[in-house]
């Protein structure tokens, strides 16, 4: 009886294997007709006028602000004399 048991599992198991993976969109007739109105699109995600560091945190694409420059290693600003 055990033995038929296991056959049976194997056998399931064995079919379930087989049959092939099938994948669909959630609701395709919902994303036909709008044309991909509910999706914005942001560079890299962090706005206008920022970009990704290092890191993945959001940063500003000047270093500093106008009227300033850049000190030794990028560091610290200056004011412009």
């Amino acid at each position: 009886m055990k033995g038929l048991a296991a056959a049976v599992v194997g056998l399931g198991l064995g079919l379930f294997g087989l049959s092939a993976a099938q994948a669909a969109p959630a609701s395709p007739a919902v994303l036909q007709g709008t044309g991909g109105a509910e999706i914005i699109q942001v560079a890299q995600g962090c706005g206008p006028g920022f970009h990704r560091g290092p890191r993945g945190a959001c940063r500003p694409l000047y270093n500093c602000p106008p009227g300033w420059h850049t000190g030794p290693y990028g560091k610290r600003c200056f004011r412009n004399w």
